[in-house]
């Protein structure tokens, strides 16, 4: 059967995020799987945006994508020397140009700067893509999603059932710990942030039966990850999504009362996976951030240039700290990203928060929407102690819920819905909209 040519927008773009979720989940820099997809977004964006849309771009969100990209080329732009000066240690003044000293860079590591410039230039493609889809050819995108969780999820499944601690080396260019991931703590991000549509799919698709298998299963494989910021934000976002979806669906009481009780049992099953932990209160993720935070002070004016905080937070690391294993990332994405890109860098996020409050009022009758933005808070709030964006599998979610969440269309469908209304007409039901006649 012949598809239309409209059509292969979806195909294309679901591939990319698909894609994304099988081979995305390292967090190493330079690994070529994170280069076919940034090339597969660039190639699938391009194809889109050669042809005509009625769809809509909200200005406001382009411009923080305009000012985002431009904020990182600015730090592979030759400046003069001169400008630094005051600005930064001495140990972390950059380069020059050329071997001129009249010229430096604001990044410390140009290479690290470009890779993370393709990096944040491939998702906003593949979200501006996205936002000039129809809503329909949108709502076509979540099988890709669910197929790339579903295979996260078996693979997932088949480690836990296998060992205890089990990697695979040789399959990807990075060894895989949980799922299709490098990290468990991202894999049960995946897990957590596709909750939100999970329920969707059984409240308002028809679903009840598969929805609610589909999110024991997640809950499970959160439980077996480990990960103890996974579960419990997998069990907030759960009883949050079921609250705030089902206020509008026809869900039978029975059904929500039996969710009730498994997430009952779900939470004694987190308070024992907890209490099995060990945490230490001196070191980690609070040392990380202290330390990050006295780097954000010597550097607040200019950054340290994206991609480079493991060359950078070295030099201000306290000896008692220094192990075998070094520090990669702060483990919070808004401490790293204002240590990265400075105050500028700064307000952006904070410009990001706005619009998507913002977006809150507008997207409260769409359940739709209010799965995609359950999911990016619960994805920001796990930002605070990891860095789940920082792997191609998260960010292309993350851009593609973002993408739901600013799409006019959605808005625009409801909109012609509520200008219409509904005459019985000889035992048939027509939609005739306000203000005429029928």
């Amino acid at each position: 059967m012949n598809v239309r040519p409209s059509e292969w927008n979806k195909y294309l773009l679901g591939s990319v995020l698909f894609a994304s979720l099988l081979i995305g989940g390292g967090t190493a820099s330079g690994l070529y799987t994170d280069t076919l997809i940034e090339v597969a977004a660039f190639v699938s964006s391009a194809a889109l945006f050669s042809q005509t849309s009625g769809q809509r771009i909200p200005r406001s969100v382009l411009w923080l994508i305009i000012f985002a990209v431009a904020l990182v080329i600015l730090q592979i732009v030759p400046l003069p020397a001169a400008m630094f000066k005051g600005l930064r240690p001495e140990l972390l003044l950059a380069d020059p140009w050329l071997g001129e000293t009249r010229f430096r860079f604001v990044s410390v590591g140009v290479g690290r700067t470009i890779e993370c410039l393709m990096y944040l230039a491939a998702s906003a493609a593949f979200f501006l893509s996205v936002l000039r889809l129809r809503t329909e050819q949108v709502q076509a995108l979540l099988p890709f999603f669910f197929m790339g969780v579903i295979c996260n999820g078996l693979a997932g499944a088949i480690q836990y059932s296998l060992s205890d601690d089990i990697a695979i080396n040789g399959l990807l260019p990075f060894t895989i710990y949980a799922g299709l991931f490098a990290n468990q703590n991202h894999f049960s991000a995946l897990l957590f942030v596709s909750i939100p549509f999970v329920v969707y799919y059984g409240l308002f698709r028809g679903n009840l039966l598969s929805g609610s298998l589909g999110l024991v299963a997640l809950l499970l494989l959160l439980l077996a990850a480990g990960s103890r910021a996974g579960v419990l934000i997998g069990l907030a976002i759960t009883v949050l999504s079921i609250i705030f979806l089902s206020s509008r669906s026809r869900a039978s009481g029975f059904g929500v009362l039996a969710i009730f009780i498994g997430l009952s049992v779900y939470t004694i099953g987190v308070w024992t996976k907890i209490e099995t932990e060990v945490v230490d209160p001196a070191f980690g993720r609070g040392e990380f951030a202290r330390t990050t935070i006295e780097g954000i002070k010597d550097n607040w004016v200019t950054g340290i240039g994206f991609g480079n905080f493991q060359k950078a937070y070295q030099i201000y690391e306290n000896e008692g700290m220094i192990f075998s294993k070094y520090v990669n990332h702060a483990h919070n994405d808004y401490l790293e990203i204002a240590f990265e890109g400075g105050v500028l860098a700064a307000l952006l996020m904070a410009l990001y928060f706005v619009l998507l409050f913002v977006s809150f009022a507008r997207i409260r009758r769409d359940p739709l929407q209010k799965a995609a933005f359950l999911a990016v808070s619960f994805l920001l709030i796990h930002s605070l102690v990891d860095y789940p964006l920082r792997t191609e599998a998260l960010a292309m979610t993350f851009a593609f819920m973002n993408a739901i969440i600013f799409h006019k269309g959605f808005g625009d469908r409801l909109a012609q819905k509520s200008e219409t209304i509904e005459i019985d007409h000889n035992g048939d039901k027509l939609f005739v909209p306000i203000g005429k006649s029928s």
